[in-house]
Parts: structure tokens; C-alpha cells; sequence
């Protein structure tokens, strides 16, 4: 059965010869193929680095996309894409050439909605010293994130959290205004890839 699932892309370093910017676009061209397809991209965002706003600023972007995957095979997918165009995994929240998070697959809650809770209630030390060991749907941190909610507005604005019941809209309506204020398009939205 088809799904709607939402990626947030994040880039902040070169991957070779590639800036942030082109790898994000090459990073939301290479989620299509026969499994994933593409519904909206929003536009490109530059954001100042998370947490620590001293660092190189990053390129921001949100997809919506429609696959029968489990949100496991989804993330193994997004993954591979990781890989291939350099991404190491050593530090949590550190800079980056990619990062792709799910943020959500649906209307499904993984593992529980209890887990869900106790991951989205951690203080930002907690996060920062804690991984969990397991997929957690939707992604904990959504509603904290001004740089995932901008763009995830521009493709799914109506989408509906299935643990708190708050739209995007409403989510990015509760953050303050000067972390909003710091998020600036780059460009128009790009034309989407083939299926």
C-alpha cells in the first residue's frame, strides 16, 4: 500500500567537488527510483548550523515522496544514498556533507507511541549524549527544528503529526521568531526528477 513519506536534507561541507548545495539537489534526485516517488520538494534553505550556530551554515530542503517501503527499508534506502555521496557517521550532530532524516512514513508510529514520547521529551544534552538503537517514527525532533519545519511546510503543510496531532503549521507556529527569521530561501524550488 502506498505511503507518504517526509525527508528532511541537510548539508553543511563539500562531498568532493560538490558544495552543500548541489549535493542536497543530487542527494533529492537520488531518492526516485522504481520504489520511492517523488510528490513535492520544497525550495533550498540556508540555515545557521545546529546547535552550535558558529559553524558552516547549512543547505536545508523537504521532500514528500510516495513508496510502498517499510519505514526500514525506506531508511536503509536513504541511507545508501549517505554513503554514496560520502557521508561518515562519527560524530552526532556534527557537520556533515548529507544528511537525510525520515521524518515520517504515513500515519505510523514506530516502535510505540510511548517511545515516541520519551525520545521527543529528552532535554537537547540528552539528545545530544543519547542515540537511540532503533528507528523512531516520526523523527523526535520535528517540532524543535525551525530549519525542518520551513521547508517541510512548502510539501506537506497539512500533514498531520499522528502522536501530538499538530499540523506543521502548527508546529512551526510555536517556534520563536527570530530562529524562523534566520532561515533564508536560496532559490525556487527545483523541478522534480522522473520517475
Amino acid at each position: 500500500m502506498l505511503k507518504i513519506g517526509l525527508l528532511a536534507f541537510g548539508a553543511n561541507l563539500p562531498s568532493g567537488t560538490a558544495s552543500p548545495k548541489e549535493t542536497v539537489l543530487n542527494a533529492m534526485d537520488f531518492v526516485c527510483d522504481t520504489s520511492v516517488l517523488e510528490v513535492a520538494r520544497s525550495r533550498l534553505y540556508a540555515t545557521p548550523a545546529f546547535p552550535d550556530p558558529s559553524g558552516p551554515r547549512y543547505v536545508n530542503a523537504c521532500m514528500s515522496v510516495e513508496t510502498e517501503l517499510s519505514p526500514k527499508a525506506l531508511l536503509k534506502h536513504v541511507h545508501k544514498i549517505e554513503d554514496r555521496l560520502g557521508r561518515v557517521r562519527n560524530q552526532r550532530w556534527g557537520a556533515r556533507v548529507i544528511d537525510i532524516d525520515l521524518l515520517a512514513l504515513g500515519m505510523i508510529v514506530c516502535p510505540d507511541v510511548q517511545t515516541h514520547q520519551k525520545w521527543a521529551g529528552l532535554s537537547q544534552t540528552e539528545q545530544v549524549a543519547r542515540t537511540p538503537d532503533h528507528l523512531i517514527l516520526p523523527h523526535p525532533r520535528i517540532a524543535d527544528r525551525s530549519f525542518v519545519l520551513v521547508p517541510l511546510m512548502e510539501v506537506a503543510p497539512i500533514w498531520r503529526h499522528p502522536v501530538t496531532g499538530l499540523t506543521a503549521e502548527d508546529m512551526l507556529k510555536m517556534r520563536p521568531d527570530a530562529e524562523i527569521a534566520a532561515i533564508e530561501p536560496l532559490d525556487a524550488a527545483n523541478s522534480a526528477c522522473q520517475a
